[in-house]
């Protein structure tokens, strides 16, 4: 029983997060592309909506990872030419942030070239390194657990208007996507 009350109350606390980041605008925070381009969150993606994924564990990585199919297929292959379905294409900006802090800042070149390797090429682009202090992004955005990826949905104006955390499920894509419509 008291099991059961410990985790009503974990799932309630979870839920509250996400509502209070809600309105929020995110954080401005600064990366560079596998391509190598240099890009500015929320700015560079002002006046499209955006879905931003967060990892800064190995294990929080792996959970992110779980996005990226899904998220490809959904918002990214051919959004620029859906044809007879255009009225149900999405135009939005996606970006995964993998977040180098501390000592692990070094691991970032690394996870780069590995990236380059492994990552379909029409992804990469999406993958926005993320090198610097972590703690600042942990607090605006009330980050709790290290081990689980976070995910936001950002408005034209860079304000959140959608969060949660963890792996990929079919119901926080239905999530994402009433987010998306909601416009």
């Amino acid at each position: 029983m008291f099991r059961k009350i410990l985790l009503s109350a974990a799932i309630m606390v979870a839920g509250f997060q996400a509502v209070a980041q809600v309105g929020r605008t995110f954080p401005e925070l600064e990366g560079e592309t596998v391509d190598n381009r240099n890009i500015s969150l929320p700015d560079d993606t002002k006046g499209k909506y955006t879905l931003v994924g967060m990892a800064f564990s190995k294990k929080s990585d792996e959970e992110l990872q779980s996005w990226f199919k899904p998220v490809y297929s959904r918002f990214l292959r051919d959004s620029g030419n859906a044809g007879l379905f255009s009225d149900f294409a999405y135009d939005v900006n996606v970006y995964f942030v993998p977040m180098f802090s501390g000592l692990k800042k070094a691991a970032a070149g690394t996870a780069k070239r590995k990236a380059i390797r492994n990552i379909e090429p029409e992804l990469q682009p999406h993958i926005l390194f993320y090198v610097g202090q972590i703690s600042e992004y942990r607090d605006a955005l009330q980050l709790e657990e290290k081990d689980k990826p976070y995910f936001f949905v950002l408005d034209m104006e860079g304000k959140i208007v959608y969060a949660t955390s963890g792996k990929y499920t079919a119901k926080k894509m239905e999530e994402v996507e009433e987010a998306l419509s909601a416009e």
